[in-house]
């Protein structure tokens, strides 16, 4: 009987050193490219190796306290402890949309109990693993309606300037026509309406407009009340669609209500709105990711189709939310005695922030640093535009090792009493030294 020869094992060297494998095969991988880094993350680089023990890193998201650390809220750490201790809770999944209380709550957070649009049931709420995945399922809606409508042909507004990860989330789901409108302008240091009508004025009919709600990252500049109606009377005319954001950093004014304003002012104009919202800051929940999407519908009988057409999409995503995070959200907000701590809690976060602003303009005034500072307090928010150039941006990092983004946009909270000196020192000596 003839055996059969075992094929050479024996390996070519040469062919495993360049590419990677003893079958001689390149990787799929070989010519992917590495992503540009965000700015964030290369200023927290940078701060890393910086070895001044005095160094300041002010570009961060969370919210710290006044000892330098994130800070998790009383209540939030003494509900983990009760669910996590409760005999009668079971692991299961939850549904696509997300847990039911959750998303009522939070539905009733945005546009209040008494909203004609939840009375109407023409609301429909879906919880998402976090706010971008908010935006990001928002997006998809949009492409999927728009996709139906031969006659839309508009484009997503965005604005100048505003969260770098924005315009990568709509082109993920497809929408690659992205412009944007003015809304800050340096010189005046705050909000530029006539320019921001301006561009919107021009916009293509259907457009959609992604508008902040409250906190603008990264300036903290917010639209007034009578700017916001100003703003939807040109969306409602022009038929364009608004997109508004409630982002992580929204502790402005430490009043739920006051925060979701105007999307309930929108909301009471007969507009068809999506909005994208998170609980992380407002909850200390930054390792949980909970986040909400709102769409409210023109009617009722349009309700069960986008539940479908959202469901679809979330299965494809991520299929279903983690519960730990929406379970304590949800808790807080179906308990009048939770709600009025949790309140109260949040309103000690938002009051520190407008005093360290208050101490930061103070500062900078006796030291006679050029220019006026009240826009530091005219903003609200974790983030504030101090106003500062590209270049001293740049002197503070290098020669102070300060670290602010490079839009001079800073986080309010991680000034403290231990730093503020030194950082309202920098500021200035940025201000005054000839670059």
């Amino acid at each position: 009987m003839k055996t059969m020869k075992r094929p050479d094992s024996k390996l070519n060297e040469t062919e495993v050193k360049q590419n990677g494998d003893a079958g001689g095969h390149l990787s799929v991988f070989t010519n992917v490219h590495t992503a540009a880094g965000s700015p964030e993350k290369r200023l927290l680089s940078a701060f890393k190796k910086d070895t001044n023990p005095g160094k300041a890193y002010l570009a961060g998201r969370e919210y710290y306290s006044e000892d330098g650390k994130t800070f998790e809220l009383r209540l939030v750490r003494r509900i983990k402890q009760q669910l996590s201790a409760d005999p009668t809770t079971r692991p299961e999944y939850p549904s696509p949309l997300g847990l039911t209380e959750f998303t009522r709550r939070a539905t009733e957070v945005a546009l209040g109990k008494s909203s004609r649009a939840i009375v109407e049931e023409r609301v429909l709420g879906v919880q998402t693993p976090g706010f971008t995945a908010a935006v990001r399922l928002g997006a998809e809606l949009l492409r999927n309606w728009y996709d139906h409508c031969a006659a839309w042909c508009g484009p997503v507004y965005l604005s100048s300037p505003c969260d770098d990860s924005l315009a990568g989330i709509f082109q993920a789901a497809g929408i690659q026509d992205i412009r944007e409108y003015y809304y800050w302008d340096d010189q005046q240091r705050g909000v530029c309406l006539d320019k921001l009508l301006e561009d919107l004025e021009k916009a293509p009919e259907r457009s959609v407009v992604v508008l902040s709600a409250s906190a603008h990252y990264p300036t903290g500049a917010d639209l007034s009340h009578n700017q916001w109606a100003v703003i939807t009377e040109l969306i409602m005319r022009r038929r364009h669609f608004p997109f508004l954001l409630l982002p992580p950093q929204a502790l402005c004014y430490g009043n739920v209500e006051r925060e979701a304003w105007p999307v309930q002012y929108c909301a009471s104009q007969g507009m068809e709105l999506l909005c994208a919202q998170s609980f992380s800051h407002c909850f200390g929940l930054y390792g949980e990711a909970v986040g909400h999407l709102l769409c409210v519908l023109k009617q009722n009988s349009l309700l069960l189709s986008v539940q479908s057409q959202a469901a679809t999409i979330v299965k494809s995503l991520w299929a279903q939310p983690s519960a730990g995070g929406a379970n304590i959200v949800a808790t807080v907000l179906s308990n009048p005695a939770h709600v009025v701590e949790w309140k109260e809690e949040v309103k000690h976060i938002v009051e520190r922030c407008m005093l360290i602003r208050e101490l930061l303009r103070e500062r900078l005034r006796l030291l006679g640093a050029p220019g006026c500072w009240n826009h530091l307090t005219q903003q609200s928010g974790l983030y504030c535009n101090t106003g500062l150039s590209e270049d001293q941006v740049e002197f503070l990092s290098q020669r102070r090792h300060v670290y602010l983004l490079p839009s001079g946009c800073l986080n309010v909270s991680a000034i403290n009493g231990r730093n503020l000196d030194y950082i309202a020192e920098s500021i200035h000596r940025a201000l005054t030294t000839s670059l």
